[in-house]
């Protein structure tokens, strides 16, 4: 867990939050544990909230609002710091991974993480020219695929666009494989593969990429970006993920269509 005084507010629109959090309580004389009574947690979760371990609830951010009469300010704060870019969402990201009992995932360029070849990952990296050391970021990414070799799997499910598997990244030889490595999980206990075919008109995954991540009772959700990505907890926005989910899963191929699917383009690869 981070200390308050290690906190970067200036830099950090999480850190800021969580600072001026701490600060409006101490004014009020209030311990954690009493601000947990405000809001209906106990004082670990506020802890976590006041050294950015954990982020404040958009509810609890205007039961603050409420009740301290701040006229919207934490709800302010909690909404600009959604909406900035976090420099460390990736890690913070990747933990949520390590950790979630449940993934959905939709990918409308690449083939997702979790799912990639070695060397199909390779060749996404080596041709985004955005990193100076490709062997330590292919083995950061093949790293994130040992919840796949644990005791008990994440139940994994993936919608991918069929344009996503025609581009044939590294080669043909990469991307056989690649589409053969996929074909294989899909009959993997656990893990759901399922392809959106290009017949599908204008449909809501036309935005982009984007994962749900289930540890409990609490869902996240991640999207891509150029510089980064968005990581997000508020419910609204989740439910907004999940019904394009569901909507994108409506036009997709069955289980065994997919299948069939795949080997028509490996196939298609030689």
């Amino acid at each position: 867990m981070a200390r308050a005084d290690s906190l970067d507010p200036d830099n950090n629109p999480w850190h800021w939050l969580a600072v001026d959090l701490r600060v409006w309580r101490l004014e009020r004389n209030l311990s954690q544990a009493d601000l947990g009574r405000i809001c209906g947690v106990d004082n670990s979760r506020v802890a976590n909230w006041e050294s950015a371990s954990a982020k404040l609830p958009q509810t609890h951010a205007e039961t603050l609002d409420r009740v301290w009469k701040t006229r919207g300010h934490f709800a302010r704060l909690r909404r600009l710091a959604e909406s900035a870019h976090d420099p460390n969402w990736f890690d913070q990201y990747t933990r949520y991974e390590e950790r979630a009992e449940a993934i959905s995932a939709y990918s409308a360029l690449v083939v997702h993480a979790l799912f990639q070849t070695e060397d199909y990952a390779r060749a996404l990296i080596e041709g985004a020219q955005v990193v100076d050391d490709v062997e330590s970021t292919l083995a950061a990414r093949m790293a994130r695929q040992e919840i796949l070799k644990a005791h008990e799997v994440p139940d994994l499910r993936l919608l991918v666009r069929q344009s996503a598997l025609e581009d044939p990244v590294g080669g043909p030889d990469v991307m056989r494989a690649q589409l053969g490595h996929l074909l294989d999980l899909s009959q993997r206990k656990g893990i759901v593969v399922r392809v959106l075919p290009k017949a599908t008109a204008a449909h809501p995954g036309i935005d982009g990429s984007f994962t749900i991540l289930r540890i409990g009772q609490t869902e996240h959700g991640w999207s891509p970006a150029v510089h980064g990505g968005r990581l997000v907890s508020d419910p609204a926005k989740i439910r907004d993920y999940r019904i394009r989910w569901d909507l994108i899963g409506d036009d997709a191929l069955s289980r065994d269509s997919t299948r069939s699917l795949l080997r028509e383009l490996m196939e298609a690869m030689k």
